[in-house]
């Protein structure tokens, strides 16, 4: 595995220095940032949120959901971070309770950065959801957690080319150990603040039927509710048959989902920091 870091920048980055990371367990009374964690199950997701709030997984229920939810905070550089832990699931196509959940917090929630936790051991399975949350959002970090395993079994992962692959940034991780956590929550910053900008590598190969379709949905989607982010990702789902989606859009609950979702993740303004 090549390094990420010249050698000896890992004693001065300022990622590494204890008083830059504050965990604030519970207390989120204010945040200026909202971080999703997503990822397969068994990839470490409830290991890496313990480790970034100082939790042992505080945990309720979604809204109107049995599916458990766990919330937790830290601060890092001056800047509070609301994480908030969604449930493990193998793709975004909500086919399962876990599923649209986390598909409708990443899609309507807005989070300011969804962290993707995969298994360095089986990459190439859980590759499949980093693509569907690309396609959702841009301002995302992928953990590539479990290194340690990798390593055990002789396996190697060219984060530097799996991160120029997907336009964003790839942290190679042993969450357990603790190894690759304040990099990563040092690019989380990054991406939360602006200071690093990703550009996602997105299908762009579609039939020109396709695009004049999507094209059109785009507009009435945008006429019908104005406030829907990512309206196209919504329009591809509606092509595709996706009976949650097309519900929700004929019921006017889309609407809805917007508002309901971003108050389950997102600040109120007066919550906020100033």
């Amino acid at each position: 595995m090549q390094p990420t870091h010249p050698p000896g920048a890992c004693e001065v980055c300022p990622a590494h220095h204890p008083a830059n990371l504050k965990r604030l367990g519970v207390n989120m009374d204010r945040y200026d940032f909202v971080v999703a964690l997503a990822g397969n199950p068994n990839t470490g997701k409830s290991t890496l949120f313990n480790s970034l709030t100082g939790l042992r997984q505080h945990t309720g229920n979604w809204p109107g959901k049995t599916v458990t939810r766990a919330e937790g905070g830290f601060a890092y550089q001056g800047s509070h971070y609301k994480l908030v832990d969604l449930p493990g699931t193998y793709s975004l196509l909500s086919t399962s309770s876990d599923e649209e959940i986390a598909r409708d917090f990443i899609l309507f929630g807005q989070p300011d950065v969804t962290v993707i936790v995969v298994d360095a051991t089986r990459l190439e399975r859980n590759l499949n959801l980093v693509c569907q949350v690309l396609e959702i959002t841009g301002r995302a970090v992928v953990c590539l957690n479990l290194m340690d395993e990798a390593e055990r079994h002789r396996l190697t992962v060219d984060q530097r080319s799996l991160a120029r692959e997907l336009g964003v940034p790839v942290v190679p991780a042993a969450a357990r150990q603790g190894r690759g956590v304040p990099l990563l929550i040092d690019m989380i910053h990054q991406v939360a603040t602006g200071s690093f900008v990703c550009k996602p590598h997105r299908i762009q190969s579609e039939p020109p039927a396709l695009k004049r379709a999507v094209s059109l949905l785009v507009e009435k989607l945008g006429a019908a509710f104005p406030d829907l982010p990512n309206a196209r990702w919504v329009a591809l789902r509606l092509l595709e048959g996706d009976a949650r989606i097309e519900e929700a859009v004929r019921s006017g609950e889309l609407a809805g989902l917007v508002g309901a979702t971003e108050g389950a993740g997102t600040a109120a303004p007066a919550e906020r920091a100033g």
